[in-house]
Parts: C-alpha cells; sequence; structure tokens
C-alpha cells in the first residue's frame, strides 16, 4: 500500500475514527486503525467491538492495500504536522508502515489485517432518513438524563421508539436516571413508523452527536434486532445496541399536576445558577417557595451560609415550598430555547413537570428532594 493525501483530510479522519479507541486495551488490535486504499480513496475504521466507525477520504493511491496502524500515535503524528503538509504513507512490509512528510519521517509497528475485527451490520428492518438538525435536537434534548449507573445498564442510553400522540405517528427519544426524565418527539420519518424500541448506548450517542456538527446532508438511520447504523456525507458509524427492556416510562410521568408556574427561562436559571453557589456539593440542593406573582430560590449550607434571590413569574395557586436538585434543574432549564419555561407542580412531594411554553415536544420531568 502507498498512498499520498492532504494533511487536513487525513486528520479529519483520523479524529473521529480514533474517537472509539480505547486508550487501554487488552486485545492489542483493537488499538489500531484499518487503513484501507483503492481506485482513488482510502477507508479508515476502528472500534472497540461495541461500536465502529468507518470513513473514506479521497487520496492518491500508487498501490492498493491495506493494514493497520497504532491509532492515536497516528493522530498524534498528523495532528503536530504543519499545515498544509502533504502526507505519504506506504507499508514497507506486514509489520510496518512508514510515514513521511517533508523532512520528517515516522516507522510504526503494524499488526496483521487478518486480525482485525468485522462487525457484521445485521438484517436492516428499520430504515429512515433525519436531517442533521432534527438528530441533534433528538440527543441534546435528552443525553444530559443518560443514567451513568452500570447496574441499570438499560438506562445507559436513549431509548428510540415510534407512537402516536394526539393520534399522529411521532418517533421520540427517551432518558432517565431514575431523578430526571427527558422525553422529544418529532413526526415519525417515513420507515420509522412500526419501530418497537430501540436503546442507543451512551458512547454511541457521543460518537455520533460529535461529527454531527460537521454533518452537510440527510442522516441514514438503518436498525437491525441487535445494532444500528448511521451513514451521512462518507461516514458510518454501526454500534450495537443495549440488550435490555426500557422502563414504562409513561408511567413517572404524573398526571395532575394543575398548579402552574411560567417563568423567563434565562433569568430564572442564572438565579438557581447563583443561589447553588453556596449549597454543600453533596446534594447541590435548592427550595423554591412560591407564592402569588412570586418565585424565592434559596439554598443553605450549615458550613457556608445561605443565599436567596427573588424572581417576577407567573403563579397563582396556594403557597408552596419544593427543593430540587440544583444540576439537575439548571440540566433542564439549559434545554429550553424560547424565553419561557412552565412547570407543572402538585406539591412539595410530587415530581414536576417541566416544559418549553413554546415548544411542546419536549417534556421533562424532575423528582423533588428534601432541602
Amino acid at each position: 500500500m502507498k498512498i499520498t493525501l492532504e494533511r487536513a483530510a487525513l486528520l479529519k479522519s483520523l479524529s473521529h475514527v480514533q474517537s472509539v479507541v480505547e486508550r487501554k486495551n487488552t486485545i492489542p488490535i483493537l488499538a489500531n486503525v484499518m487503513i484501507r486504499a483503492n481506485g482513488d480513496e482510502v477507508s479508515f475504521v476502528a472500534t472497540d467491538m461495541e461500536i465502529e466507525v468507518n470513513e473514506t477520504a479521497a487520496a492518491v493511491v500508487a498501490k492498493s492495500g491495506a493494514i493497520t496502524a497504532p491509532a492515536h500515535t497516528l493522530y498524534e503524528i498528523v495532528r503536530k504536522l504543519p499545515e498544509g503538509a502533504q502526507v505519504e504513507m506506504s507499508a514497507v512490509s506486514a509489520g510496518q508502515i512508514v510515514l513521511s512528510s517533508g523532512r520528517s519521517q515516522f516507522k510504526l509497528g503494524c499488526l496483521p489485517v487478518e486480525d482485525f475485527p468485522k462487525m457484521p451490520d445485521g438484517d436492516h428492518k428499520h430504515k429512515f432518513t433525519l436531517s442533521s438538525e432534527d438528530l441533534r435536537g433528538l440527543i441534546d434534548r435528552t443525553r444530559f438524563a443518560i443514567s451513568a449507573e452500570e447496574t441499570r445498564y438499560y438506562l445507559n442510553g436513549i431509548y428510540l421508539h415510534a407512537t402516536k400522540a394526539d393520534k399522529v405517528d411521532v418517533l421520540r427519544a427517551v432518558a432517565t436516571d431514575g431523578h430526571r426524565l427527558a422525553r422529544v418527539e418529532m413526526p415519525a420519518p417515513q420507515g420509522a413508523k412500526g419501530l418497537a424500541g430501540i436503546i442507543i448506548p451512551r458512547k454511541t450517542v457521543g460518537e455520533v452527536r460529535k461529527m454531527l456538527d460537521e454533518a452537510t446532508g440527510l442522516i441514514e438511520i438503518a436498525l437491525s434486532e441487535s445494532k444500528v447504523r448511521f451513514s451521512f456525507d462518507n461516514i458510518v458509524i454501526t454500534s450495537k445496541l443495549i440488550d435490555g427492556t426500557f422502563p414504562d416510562y409513561e408511567r413517572v410521568i404524573p398526571q395532575g399536576n394543575d398548579r402552574l408556574l411560567d417563568a423567563n427561562a434565562r433569568l430564572f436559571a442564572a438565579a438557581v445558577d447563583r443561589v447553588a453557589t453556596i449549597s454543600s456539593e453533596k446534594s447541590r440542593g435548592v427550595k423554591l417557595a412560591l407564592s402569588e406573582g412570586l418565585l424565592m430560590v434559596s439554598a443553605s449550607a450549615p458550613e457556608a451560609g445561605s443565599a436567596s434571590e427573588e424572581l417576577e413569574v407567573s403563579y397563582d395557586g396556594a403557597s408552596m415550598e419544593i427543593g430540587f436538585n440544583a444540576r439537575y434543574l439548571l440540566d433542564i432549564l439549559m434545554q429550553i430555547e424560547g424565553e419561557g419555561v412552565r412547570f407543572h407542580l402538585a406539591d412539595s412531594a410530587a415530581p414536576a413537570i417541566v416544559q418549553d411554553v413554546a415548544d411542546a415536544s419536549a417534556l421533562y420531568v424532575l423528582m423533588p428532594m428534601r432541602v
């Protein structure tokens, strides 16, 4: 194999694929990226056995072939080369690759291509396309609620399924960690109807999201029994799904919350952030005291003192107090894109529903805490 390509194109591809490679590997080949050159393009593939990223780039291919090279080392070398440099890579033997650029030359040890694992696709029962903006919206407004608790592995991702909302077919994304829940929906694209439900792992969500900012066209999503494939531009990301049953999230969405609090989302978030500075790091609790037209946000910590801030709001229910984890509350308030945020409340012990006044497609549930 012998190829030449521009540093920027090589760096872009390597930055995408090397990010799935774990820093510590018990299987040596998983630390490598497979480089395969053919025709006038070269493909870069990396995997951790759970997720595979395959990206192609245009190149001058003097000699076709394939080789593997240490992913992180190769990325760091290319990253440190000067902008605009031409990079030549050639396999001098089955066990060594030479990278040359200007007066720089690097020789890297390789592992056999035959050892590199291939992730089979499976039979895709559903295929549909989303714009990069729509997929970004589904991910950004739910992933903050993904659980990090490994024992509840079925909560370690985003649950995606097709359902009906007000007799309209929708594609719905849900994430929860037991303390808060995020549910976002959009009109179901053609091909998504009948999607029973899949759980996309947290790492896959992160890798896809990183690349969406550079995506220019539509994103094709293909689903089989155990895998999901995202295809866009010259990138294909294939991932295993979480093999588990997502809980019946509808049961935790309260139905009888009839006390409505409307506030300016940005002012509310800023007040919570300021007041929470004083609260103890362990719980980060803030108290909301509501009376007609007024909200008092407060926090106290025995070792630090106390803080409070008043906000003018729209509220005409009975006076009440309720406490929330400040970080969880801020995570939700940061998702509100419009000016207004609406809280549906019942009492100090009941979960609150939070919504963007200008956008009914997203719903958040936040569990209260004692403060």
